[in-house]
């Protein structure tokens, strides 16, 4: 297993690939394991570098996720939300062909190992309300506003306080360690 580290505005994000592809891409906290990069996490680097620099709006680091293939197809729809763009639960249930299912599009969306590239902060609910967010409601927001999304919901666009999350590991995603 390959993996790197890159320091974000959002605090640290650790990424790990096989020789195939990126197999996870999280929020890590203060917990680090010892970096061992390959090519792919050289390529992983650059274009999160990129993307946070607003270099960058579109991914090509080779994927290698682990997940059902539910989960998978899930996954594949969150990759065709355009940068700046967001979907509802309900529309990516509509994408895989599970109109009843926006549950189950939530939960798979919680479980995305691969953050950000994936981009399952571009997921909201049916109301436009934010929902939850593994790295936490505060980088989710961030990161849409980053990408200038404009959150109607007055109650959320308040500055939430990030600092209290920026040292905090991806929640959901704890299972991935």
């Amino acid at each position: 297993m390959y993996v790197d580290y890159i320091d974000t505005p959002l605090g640290v994000f650790e990424f790990q690939a096989t020789d195939i592809g990126i197999t996870q891409a999280i929020f890590s906290g203060e917990k680090k394991i010892p970096v061992n990069p390959n090519a792919i996490t050289d390529c992983c680097k650059r274009q999160l570098e990129e993307y946070f620099s607003r270099q960058r709006q579109v991914f090509d680091v080779p994927l290698d996720p682990l997940g059902t293939e539910f989960q998978k197809s899930v996954w594949l729809c969150l990759s065709k939300i355009e940068f700046g763009e967001v979907r509802s639960y309900l529309d990516i249930a509509k994408m895989v062909n599970r109109p009843k299912g926006s549950q189950a599009v939530g939960g798979a969306n919680g479980r995305n190992p691969i953050s950000i590239i994936v981009p399952c902060h571009r997921v909201i609910g049916s109301t436009g309300a934010l929902t939850g967010y593994a790295g936490g409601i505060e980088r989710k927001l961030w990161l849409l506003k980053h990408e200038g999304v404009e959150i109607k919901n007055s109650k959320q666009n308040q500055q939430l306080d990030l600092l209290n999350v920026v040292h905090t590991r991806q929640g959901k995603t704890e299972f991935l360690n």
